[in-house]
């Protein structure tokens, strides 16, 4: 028989109380614990098996290699391909092109299992038609109630489980809304254990909340094992999928990508998708980043003005804001440009974004030219970490930065304090 408990879940960190309080006892947030009611239908004493201790050595493990989804872009961020058994978590904004990049993934396996709760499966095939996806070992299943889906992938044994997405899914056992505290943990935990009793690698699609985090409580991130995230500007054709937790590889490497009529469109050499429209005028350079193992080229764009009002305005998109009112602190400090009479604005171009301190000497490059209203002399690339005293300290992987840039027909330079960028301008 069914018994019904009361339970509290907490909307900042997931975590579960048996009793409710104003304040939450693990991340100190007011006013977030939520009324649930759960049923159980088995008891602690009624384990179907006994608790199983093993030493290390006495283990046998299986090396059936990985699945590769024939999309080197997304092979290269999982680490070499999707590890059976494995369960992953892809989140991003709405029409950033999430369900469009697994839809063809399933396409290019010999059977997978779409589970869509957000779309009918008339609907799901239609847009794979548009996609040119012409694979007839796709399952399609339009179902929200995951608790027959053991039975199913028994009785199908497909390649790939997918789930779009987790906020939609729910489990009948428990009295809540899909995309609630308890169905999202809930459902997490259910297709967890179902992957690695099946063997069968899950991927599950994650919704955001505005602040770009992925939506549900804490917990989903730690129950699976890699996380991914597809990022890109709305009005932009340029996507990174970028890898946040991976316990199978490393999470350093990022996949690039073109969103076209076709889905998207794998870039081999995103060097030339970020700088095709370059052109040397004022206020715009190029400097050379590393994303993971591989070195791009990326536009950066600064503008310069007189302030109207007292105080200036400062404005990045694709780059720290606080980190440009640093280096707009040390051009007005280390050389002869006041900036405390001028508003700044930043952009990266190709919608991508920069955290390196490796591209200070580009930023502040950028500003001097746009201050003077003056280009660089020469075809240059900037690369190099500002300290404080306006000095250029060095940075890693220096050698596959001037490569790289060489390759694309840039002139590199060995500047030692930011003073010397006016001296360099046409």
């Amino acid at each position: 028989m069914k018994k019904t408990k009361e339970i509290y879940l907490c909307d900042s960190c997931g975590n579960e109380f048996p009793v409710w309080s104003g304040k939450c006892p693990a991340c100190g947030e007011w006013n977030t614990l939520k009324e649930f009611k759960t049923q159980s239908s088995k008891s602690k004493s009624s384990r179907d098996s006994a608790f199983e201790v093993k030493k290390i050595g006495e283990i046998e493990t299986k090396d059936s290699g990985r699945i590769s989804s024939n999309i080197s872009e997304l092979d290269r961020v999982l680490g070499g391909g999707i590890v059976p058994g494995s369960i992953i978590l892809l989140g991003g904004e709405p029409g950033i092109g999430k369900s469009t990049l697994l839809l063809q993934v399933a396409g290019n396996l010999s059977k997978t299992l779409y589970l869509s709760a957000e779309e009918s499966a008339s609907q799901v095939k239609m847009r794979a038609g548009r996609l040119g996806v012409k694979n007839e070992e796709i399952w399609l299943a339009s179902d929200g109630d995951i608790s027959e889906l053991g039975h199913e992938i028994e009785k199908n044994k497909p390649d790939l489980l997918i789930v779009d997405s987790i906020q939609t899914v729910y489990l009948p056992d428990y009295d809540a809304t899909p995309g609630s505290l308890l169905q999202v943990r809930e459902c997490g935990i259910f297709l967890q254990q179902l992957a690695k009793k099946s063997g069968i690698p899950i991927i599950l699609i994650g919704h955001v909340t505005k602040e770009g985090n992925l939506a549900g409580p804490r917990i989903l991130e730690h129950l699976v094992d890699v996380v991914l995230y597809l990022e890109g500007e709305r009005f932009n054709d340029a996507r990174v999928l970028r890898g946040v937790k991976n316990r199978f590889g490393a999470t350093d490497e990022v996949g690039i990508f073109s969103l076209q009529e076709k889905g998207l469109i794998e870039i081999t050499n995103p060097s030339e998708l970020f700088i095709s429209e370059y052109s040397m005028k004022p206020g715009s350079v190029v400097t050379v980043t590393f994303e993971g193992t591989r070195p791009l080229l990326v536009e950066i764009q600064a503008l310069a003005v007189p302030t109207n009002f007292g105080y200036p305005k400062r404005t990045s998109s694709g780059f720290d804001l606080n980190r440009l009112n640093l280096l707009a602190a040390v051009i007005s400090k280390k050389t002869n440009a006041n900036l405390s009479n001028y508003d700044i604005y930043l952009n990266v171009a190709g919608g991508i974004k920069l955290s390196e301190p490796a591209v200070d000497l580009a930023i502040c490059a950028a500003i001097v030219s746009s201050f003077k209203n003056k280009p660089f002399k020469q075809k240059y690339c900037f690369f190099g970490e500002v300290g404080l005293s306006g000095e250029i300290r060095r940075i890693i992987k220096q050698d596959q930065r001037t490569k790289e840039a060489k390759t694309y027909g840039f002139s590199t330079k060995k500047f030692e304090n930011i003073a010397e960028l006016f001296l360099n301008l046409d």
